[in-house]
């Protein structure tokens, strides 16, 4: 007899995925039918899909259906290195030719008498007040200007994420966040034990007014977002936008965790100017200068400075003494601003030759970004365009790799524009735009 458990259904359509009688990229049929073939309630068969979701072995796209996975067995909280052979559009990581001399003489410094004494000497969060004082500089902006004595270091912009994460909530709390973003944060906050509830958002981020229904209905540990040049859509807050959402932090004495590692691209005014009080400010030097020697910069909110340097300690993410040491002497000599007005040039430069290979295509996200929203053609599936592409030799990531919510992702692609030479890169986008417009991959194999 069948089961009318949704548990033991979802466990009937595991077994057949196993057995191979459901086979990766296979259609589910839509809940309606599948619950008058099973004998149970529409509303078990809606459970039942949740679950397969929850698992792992099915995703939801938006108008089009449920389908098998097409990656089953493989971890998906953070998308795998591209294999060396393919052309990389899956990491927005640039290392430009002006690089090398910046580099070098850094490291010659650095190895100057005296200077590797220091730099080799481990710090603690709050690295050293010379270090705290150069960062608060370089991290100010119009209307803008942390105090020295606020300012944590973390060894890279996504121990930084972690740190204030675990700081703003305990395992089986909740960080409000948008409902496709940074893969890594996902994978993070499950390690944690913290439950990420994806809010409404539109074309310039996080909608203020989600903010509050959530947080009236089941109180908020605190927001995660990206305000500036969001991943993977590309959407940046318009300055009244930025002005609602400080006013909600304020009311609600929330604390937003404000991701500001691609800011430097946009040159906006961070929401931390609006809600000094309620946002940890996070930067780095990975994308301005190199991801192999980096630092993690925070901001902390009055009262959460030592509770953000306990994070650090406690999970160990804390600056090391070398890359602390490039970091200040990068930021110290405008190093590194040179090297973001570089990137930024590049940055445009690269979009346009994105924009023009994809013109005929449905495209978006900020001009000015490294990475770009390809939303697919009908004939396409996302999981199966992006497969189609690795054999092809092209890594990009699907939107399901960005999804809050198992089961519920666009019909989509991000398309990564950094790594590439630009003769790469514009080769690599015409084929992919070959084979979107090609229809169903069977018929092009």
């Amino acid at each position: 007899m069948p089961s009318t458990d949704f548990r033991g259904v979802a466990d009937e359509v595991a077994a057949e995925m196993a057995a191979g009688r459901l086979r990766p990229g296979d259609r589910l049929p839509p809940q309606r039918e599948f619950a008058y073939a099973r004998g149970i309630a529409v509303s078990t068969a809606s459970r039942v899909y949740a679950e397969l979701a929850r698992r792992g072995l099915v995703i939801g796209e938006v108008g089009r259906g449920t389908y098998v996975r097409s990656d089953l067995g493989t971890s998906r909280a953070v998308p795998p290195e591209p294999p060396p052979s393919a052309v990389d559009l899956q990491r927005t990581l640039t290392y430009l030719p002006e690089q090398e001399a910046v580099l070098a003489e850094t490291l010659a410094k650095l190895g100057r008498s005296g200077a590797i004494e220091a730099a080799l000497q481990q710090h603690g969060p709050t690295g050293t007040p010379h270090a705290q004082a150069v960062a608060a500089l370089f991290l100010a902006a119009e209307g803008y200007a942390p105090a020295p004595a606020d300012i944590r270091f973390a060894g890279n912009g996504r121990q930084g994420i972690a740190a204030a994460l675990a700081a703003l909530a305990s395992p089986g709390e909740r960080i409000g966040c948008e409902p496709l973003t940074y893969p890594v944060v996902k994978g993070i906050a499950s390690r944690l034990g913290i439950a990420l509830i994806p809010l409404a958002m539109d074309d310039e981020g996080l909608c203020p007014d989600a903010v509050l229904q959530t947080h009236r209905v089941t109180p908020l540990s605190g927001l995660y977002l990206q305000p500036s040049l969001q991943n993977p859509l590309g959407t940046t807050m318009g300055a009244q936008r930025r002005a609602d959402l400080a006013a909600v932090l304020r009311r609600t004495g929330i604390v937003a965790i404000e991701d500001a590692v691609y800011g430097f691209l946009a040159d906006t005014k961070p929401l931390a100017a609006l809600a000094p009080e309620n946002v940890i400010l996070i930067d780095s030097l990975s994308k301005r200068v190199a991801p192999g020697l980096t630092i993690g910069m925070l901001v902390a909110p009055p009262g959460l400075g030592e509770r953000l340097g306990v994070s650090l300690r406690q999970g160990g993410w804390s600056a090391t003494g070398f890359s602390l040491a490039a970091g200040v002497h990068w930021m110290s000599s405008g190093d590194a601003e040179r090297l973001a007005a570089i990137k930024r040039k590049d940055a445009a430069e690269r979009q346009a030759i994105a924009r023009r290979v994809l013109a005929d295509l449905e495209i978006a996200g900020d001009p000015r970004a490294y990475h770009l929203w390809f939303r697919l053609p009908d004939q396409w599936r996302a999981e199966a365009y992006t497969n189609a592409a690795l054999r092809r030799g092209m890594a990009i990531i699907p939107a399901s790799a960005f999804a809050v919510t198992p089961g519920h992702a666009q019909n989509a692609v991000r398309i990564a524009l950094a790594s590439p030479g630009r003769d790469d890169l514009a080769r690599a986008l015409g084929q992919l735009r070959t084979l979107a417009l090609a229809g169903d991959e069977q018929i092009i194999e």
